[in-house]
């Protein structure tokens, strides 16, 4: 069949009889997307209130962006690391200065730029740090959602996540999240102990947010303990939560920063590394790499993809419209039987759903909020993230707003 002529039923069935079934997506075929804006194959608009996960940060299909990638994909798209490229120190420089580090170390997905500082961090212990050979020890959180590698799930609370796919790795210790007196402890008593991996904001988890002063305890007492502070920043990084990062909340300038997603607009996988240059020089040629690691298309979209984070103020309307929608669910919440209350900061939120029993009500009305035109997906099944692209206006921030209170009470 040609493409035109396939029904939104018929490309599901598609996918449903020849792709592995390791997603489960709300019924909608997406053909286009602009700005906040996503059109399914039928011609229908919806507001996008995922964001792909807080890749597209900002907006769908960037004019900036686009025009980015097609100039550079015109002219050099791979080179591999074998050999230099007219792109790549470029972004380099940028990146480095952008985000205040010596160093960065380019690669693709989020996974393997946490992959990447896992390793970055136990070479550094015992090169540097001096940590008997194969005895690091790095610290994490529960409810942490880090990627879907070998490595990263044997850290993985969620069984979901890790059942039948062992053996695992060692070499983690689990503490519970917004606790910084378990991380004390386990420092106080294990001197084998390299870094410390934690999401300044738990995305998966349902925006979960730390109280105030948490990653300044935790940074301080790396300090103190000579362990490396490591920010996964992939969903919270790049002005999604109000500010640049989401650990500038506390002036806390992470050891090593991993960065994702929103780093290209969501037109291109590209992730970084960044650190200070006594870390990264225990990288030595051969050690680590990736064939498209720091390609020219990456390099010259992420410049793109920040400058339009800066040029923009995206920061700063995250943080404003983020407040707006805070108060504005906390008013439902008021009233409601089903909205229990909102958490999150600037535009990473999550509203939790009262269930009652009824495990499937969150998806229930992510469906319903669908047919009203706002896509959203429901996380550990009673909690709905809302994140749109930071591009979004005021006006249509509370098209939305209404869109979600009309579908709540349809559920009351």
């Amino acid at each position: 069949m040609e493409n035109s002529k396939l029904t939104s039923t018929n490309l599901m069935e598609l996918e449903d009889k020849y792709g592995a079934h390791n997603y489960h997506p709300l019924p909608v075929v997406l053909e286009k997307g602009e700005g906040v804006f996503v059109w399914d194959v039928n011609g229908k608009k919806y507001y996008d209130f995922l964001s792909s996960y807080s890749a597209v940060n900002q907006g769908h299909c960037h004019p900036k962006i686009i025009h980015t990638l097609m100039e550079q994909a015109q002219k050099l798209t791979l080179t591999s690391r074998a050999f230099y490229n007219s792109q790549l120190g470029r972004y380099e420089e940028f990146v480095t200065r952008y985000f205040g580090y010596d160093k960065v170390l380019p690669m693709n997905t989020g996974a393997e730029a946490v992959e990447t500082a896992i390793k970055l961090c136990r070479k550094w212990s015992y090169e540097k740090k001096g940590l008997p050979d194969n005895s690091a020890q790095i610290v994490v959180c529960e409810n942490n959602f880090h990627g879907r590698t070998t490595t990263i799930i044997s850290f993985s609370v969620d069984p979901e996540a890790s059942n039948h796919y062992g053996p695992f790795t060692p070499g983690f210790i689990v503490i519970p999240y917004n606790d910084a007196d378990a991380l004390e402890k386990v420092l106080v008593e294990n001197k084998n102990v390299a870094g410390f991996l934690v999401e300044p904001i738990q995305g998966e988890a349902g925006a979960y947010v730390p109280a105030d002063g948490y990653l300044k305890k935790c940074f301080d007492l790396c300090q103190k303990h000579q362990v490396l502070f490591i920010a996964d920043e992939v969903q919270t990084g790049i002005a999604r939560t109000g500010k640049l990062l989401a650990c500038d909340y506390e002036e806390v300038k992470p050891d090593i920063l991993i960065l994702g997603k929103a780093l290209s607009g969501g037109v291109y996988p590209v992730s970084a590394v960044l650190s200070r240059n006594d870390i990264m020089e225990v990288i030595k040629p051969g050690q680590h790499g990736s064939t498209f690691g720091g390609n020219p298309i990456a390099a010259s979209v992420a410049i793109s993809a920040l400058e339009v984070v800066r040029d923009e103020n995206l920061a700063e309307n995250a943080m404003r419209l983020g407040k707006t929608f805070r108060a504005e669910m906390q008013s439902l919440c008021k009233e409601s039987k089903i909205a229990s209350f909102v958490r999150g900061k600037g535009l990473l939120n999550a509203l939790v759903i009262n269930d009652g029993g009824h495990k499937d009500l969150a998806w229930d009305i992510c469906v319903s909020l669908l047919e009203n035109g706002l896509l959203a997906k429901p996380t550990h099944s009673n909690i709905i993230r809302f994140a749109p692209p930071l591009v979004i206006t005021e006006q249509q921030l509370y098209e939305c707003i209404a869109i979600i209170k009309t579908t709540i009470r349809e559920f009351e």
